[in-house]
């Protein structure tokens, strides 16, 4: 299957879970427009009381459908939206993609800037949900599930259905690590 976006998701408020829209416009430097976390610094809640003037490098967020198919054989239900996605892929290995890689979307591109780090809001939407998308392997490393994060180098407005192209950085590929 080719990387296509499955839905598209936006809400005002931080609230945990984001509601499907037909289609998303992405500005440069700034997010998803009407998106609680739209803005050149920092819009997450805990990382505004810790540094207002952080750059926002989480304008975006995606999520691989991929993840819901293995929740569900889990026994969890979640749905495309839920865990406050902007845009929902499928196809893609979001998680194995270099910090950098850009992914185009009719006319909008987002450059992958890290790994979304779950938190306990997680288990306050659906219970034992945590352990299931971060965890540490066997190795000692901790594992993040839930997306990645990035930033919009280009306007353009993202729907469901759309193609996703996407351009590895040049050079040495660094693995994404949480922002």
């Amino acid at each position: 299957m080719s990387p296509r976006v499955v839905a598209v998701h936006v809400n005002p408020v931080h609230t945990f879970s984001k509601q499907s829209v037909p289609s998303v416009t992405l500005r440069e430097g700034l997010g998803v427009v009407g998106d609680a976390h739209y803005g050149v610094t920092v819009q997450h809640r805990s990382r505004v009381a810790k540094d207002p003037s952080e750059p926002n490098l989480r304008q975006v967020h995606l999520i691989h459908a991929e993840l819901f198919d293995d929740l569900a054989k889990a026994g969890h239900q979640v749905a495309a939206g839920d865990l406050g996605e902007n845009i929902t892929t499928r196809g893609i290995d979001l998680l194995g993609l270099p910090v950098g890689a850009r992914l185009t979307m009719g006319d909008a591109v987002v450059t992958v800037t890290g790994l979304r780090n779950p938190c306990r809001q997680i288990d306050e939407f659906q219970d034992g949900l945590l352990r299931r998308v971060v965890y540490t392997d066997p190795s000692g490393r901790v594992v993040r599930l839930t997306g990645v994060m990035g930033i919009v180098c280009r306007d353009g407005t993202v729907s469901s259905d759309q193609p996703i192209e996407v351009a590895l950085p040049p050079g040495e590929h660094h693995p994404l690590t949480r922002v």
